[in-house]
């Protein structure tokens, strides 16, 4: 069967690290006689240098036929990078922005698992990691700060901004029933993260995720305020399974939970809608600095990867190959820079995709 993969290559690290991924689903392509058919698509930097915007409308329509869109990091450094000196609404992220409210992708979820080879490189210490954990943010992608009214105004000669956190509660309940969907396919829990103590948005946050949680009887569920659940991510990871939050505080929530497991560089991600159609992209940034030098860590988009086929292709075997092969290389010693330890054997971009493959 022919599935159709978008292709978003990005900027900075991100055509390195996506060439890897493709060499990966093009090794699982061939073992398991299946045909990915691959189109290019601009976003970001890459979009706005070519077409003058971060997203042209007819970039969203390609997406849209895909089956599933594999993504690179997009963005550039902000103090340096011509993008950033543009109105806000054609730097690269907009375009990110736009796409995910384009294509309707209203959740993200983000693994955040410790592997058992890494946890040197975790800051946390050895009587907190124990045994490890794995957890997932389910994070609400399309509402809230993000996406709410915004301006800037003079007032009485004072500057101010305004910006709005607005949700509705059909918002609330389609990412709620995703977030204990994945949790009775994992450990059966749920943290839904909020400010309920504050906010409007929150309490209405929290009344929706009860009437939800009614109908996953099996499922045991907790509501934490966002300040707590912070602290508690680094005091105890193991508590939680998946964290369902909103916008903004996911953005936050799921960067610590990322570097609590030792490096970014290994983390994927997925945005979904409600059918099976998903985009995935590694969770760390661009890192321009280091691009087209053959060090940056590819694991994270290869996951990525792992994840569409589980996701959007249904192609759980193929998928369970690639999580298999990234752990060998990592049992076998092979780390790139960023999860470099002593006695390891450091490898480059290329190097590590190859490694990957040759273990499928």
């Amino acid at each position: 069967m022919a599935f159709k993969i978008g292709v978003i290559r990005g900027d900075g690290i991100g055509p390195e690290i996506v060439a890897e991924a493709v060499k990966v689903l093009d090794k699982v392509a061939e073992k398991y006689g299946q045909e990915f058919d691959y189109t290019e698509i601009l976003l970001g930097g890459a979009s706005i240098d070519a077409a003058g915007e971060p997203l042209t409308k007819e970039a969203l329509e390609t997406a849209g036929k895909m089956d599933a869109v594999l993504m690179g990091s997009i963005g550039g450094n902000t103090t340096t990078s011509p993008w950033y000196k543009l109105p806000a609404n054609l730097r690269p992220e907009a375009g990110l922005l736009a796409i995910r409210k384009g294509l309707g992708l209203f959740a993200n979820m983000r693994p955040a698992y410790l592997y058992e080879e890494l946890k040197a490189a975790c800051p946390l210490r050895d009587e907190i990691i124990g045994d490890g954990f794995d957890l997932v943010v389910m994070r609400e992608l399309t509402g809230g700060l993000y996406f709410g009214e915004r301006r800037t105004y003079v007032e009485d000669g004072i500057e101010k901004a305004v910006d709005t956190l607005t949700y509705g509660e059909d918002e609330i309940r389609r990412i709620a029933l995703r977030g204990f969907d994945i949790a009775m396919k994992r450990r059966k829990k749920v943290t839904s993260v909020d400010k309920a103590n504050v906010l409007d948005s929150s309490r209405l946050w929290r009344k929706i995720v009860n009437e939800v949680a009614m109908d996953y009887p099996e499922v045991e569920y907790e509501h934490m305020l966002v300040d707590n659940a912070a602290m508690q991510l680094v005091r105890d990871p193991k508590q939680f399974d998946v964290i369902l939050t909103e916008n903004m505080f996911g953005d936050i929530l799921s960067d610590e939970a990322s570097m609590v497991t030792g490096s970014i560089g290994m983390l994927s991600s997925a945005s979904l809608r409600e059918d099976s159609f998903g985009l995935y992209e590694p969770s760390h940034g661009s890192a321009p600095d280091i691009a087209g030098q053959n060090i940056a860590n590819p694991i994270a988009t290869i996951l990525s990867a792992s994840m569409l086929l589980r996701y959007s292709l249904n192609l759980d075997e193929a998928a369970d190959d690639i999580d298999a092969a990234v752990k060998k290389v990592l049992e076998d010693g092979y780390r790139t820079v960023d999860i470099m330890s002593e006695g390891m054997t450091q490898v480059g971009t290329r190097e590590m995709g190859d490694l990957i493959v040759e273990r499928i």
